[in-house]
């Protein structure tokens, strides 16, 4: 065959003949185009009224309808036979009726329905971590009175670093092992977490002024591996739980005096409490099914976040010395801050659906980028404010964190660490040399760092394909 087959009867007749009646004298072109009004009459009067009631009845399926032939499926569909066809609408056929109503329906293409989120928050969960991140600071308001050396906090401090510093690059380690089983994450955290509290109290052992430090800083170690394996496997009403004794203890102290036993007894419930927490939790992942031949990630792709949780622990640890309330409104805004990390991914997909260029969806993830961040940041100028905190340190070292969570959300993780840690070697140098404030070093440092993790968010993550 030569060509392709009429799928509508008298489909190529007349084109045939208007092709052999080029090649005919002007004369006998005449005489056939004197008939060809006799060829193309209708021999059928179709009923205009009927047509019209038909077209608008089906109008939503024959709108979207990109050729007739669709509109003829339609029909077909609907049930309509050759007979009604002809009797009721006065058409010789189907195609004929199609065409007819393809005709008197405007063309619309209606846009599917948006799909769902899939970067929906969870917002009961953000608001408890963030809820969760700060509630610990409780217990060093009830062991306070306690401490009899000074070293004690510098103790405190040295370990505290360290298990962050771990707890970053384990808790990075365990949710790349989350994607293969709930079981390889489970083994990952019940190796890793008691390390990480043996090498923090370690490190803190050699600063250690007296022998009521190092207990310290070991309970404070063993709590915050406790509560990173509950973090990472969602146990987050687990550890609130655990944290209730703290919580009614600093409570009452506005009020009444515990004494010394409560003091120490009240914390030790709640370590107590959130150590046996992530047991069980570790219990009930490691008796998930086991997956065989699942490739182990390499320990060097963890590092940077480690690196960056020392730098992060470091940067505000030093805001903490000038401004020790700043701290905790930044502990407390972490979890709007993962709510609204959340949220960046999923208007950047939606943004990447609505955008037909490279340069428009870059305009636009530019624009998503500036609207979390700000709704990050707008909060914390009036709690900055409402707890006497000079506002320019705390927003400036909240936006470098914010963009560095950001990129590593998208598996940038060098950058942020390469530029946090850079920002916190120089404040500690600029504190140290005694600048003419040091929250105008704070300020610099955390500055540059914010424009440099933005501008960096901007270049990587403006671009289609992470968002892919």
């Amino acid at each position: 065959m030569s060509g392709p087959m009429a799928l509508e009867p008298d489909g190529g007749e007349q084109d045939t003949l208007s092709l052999r009646l080029s090649e005919t004298p002007l004369s006998r072109r005449r005489v056939r185009h004197d008939r060809t009004p006799a060829l193309r009459r209708p021999r059928w009067g179709a009923d205009h009224a009927a047509v019209d009631a038909l077209a608008a009845e089906l109008a939503d399926g024959i709108g979207p309808a990109v050729h007739p032939y669709e509109v003829a499926a339609l029909l077909e569909s609907e049930g309509l036979t050759a007979e009604v066809i002809k009797e009721r609408y006065g058409h010789p056929d189907i195609f004929s009726l199609a065409a007819a109503l393809y005709e008197r329906v405007p063309r619309t293409f209606p846009e599917p329905p948006p799909p769902a989120d899939p970067w929906r928050p969870d917002h009961v969960r953000c608001a408890l971590r963030g809820a969760l991140f700060a509630l610990p600071g409780l217990a060093y308001l009830l062991v306070a009175p306690l401490w009899h050396a000074e070293r004690t906090v510098l103790v405190l401090v040295v370990a505290g670093l360290v298990s962050w510093a771990w707890g970053q690059a384990l808790g990075h380690r365990a949710f790349l092992r989350m994607s293969t089983g709930r079981r390889e994450a489970g083994r990952t955290l019940l190796k890793g977490a008691p390390v990480g509290a043996l090498v923090a109290t370690a490190t803190a052992w050699p600063v250690a002024g007296s022998g009521a430090a190092v207990p310290a800083a070991g309970a404070q170690s063993v709590y915050l591996a406790a509560a990173g394996v509950l973090l990472v496997l969602g146990g987050e009403r687990l550890l609130l739980a655990a944290l209730t004794p703290v919580i009614a203890g600093a409570a009452v102290l506005p009020w009444w005096e515990p004494g010394p036993l409560l003091r120490a007894g009240l914390p030790l419930l709640a370590l107590l409490g959130t150590v046996a927490a992530a047991g069980w939790t570790l219990r009930a992942a490691l008796a998930g099914p086991r997956v065989a031949g699942a490739a182990r990630p390499a320990l060097l792709s963890s590092l940077p976040y480690g690196l960056f949780g020392l730098a992060a622990g470091t940067l505000v640890l030093l805001t903490g010395r000038e401004q020790p309330y700043a701290v905790i409104v930044l502990t407390v805004s972490m979890g709007p801050a993962e709510w609204l990390l959340y949220r960046y991914r999923g208007l950047s997909v939606a943004a990447l659906r609505r955008t037909g260029t490279p340069a428009a969806f870059r305009l636009r993830s530019a624009g998503v980028l500036a609207l979390c961040l700000s709704a990050y940041l707008l909060p914390l100028l009036p709690a900055a404010l409402l707890t006497g905190s000079a506002p320019a340190p705390l927003l400036l070292l909240a936006a470098a964190l914010w963009a560095a969570l950001l990129l590593q959300a998208f598996g940038v993780a060098w950058l942020p660490a390469g530029v946090c840690l850079t920002a916190a070697a120089a404040a500690a140098a600029l504190t140290r040399l005694g600048p003419p404030s040091g929250t105008d070093a704070l300020s610099l440092c955390c500055g540059v760092a914010a424009l440099c993790l933005t501008a960096g968010a901007l270049r990587l993550l403006g671009r289609p394909a992470p968002h892919a």
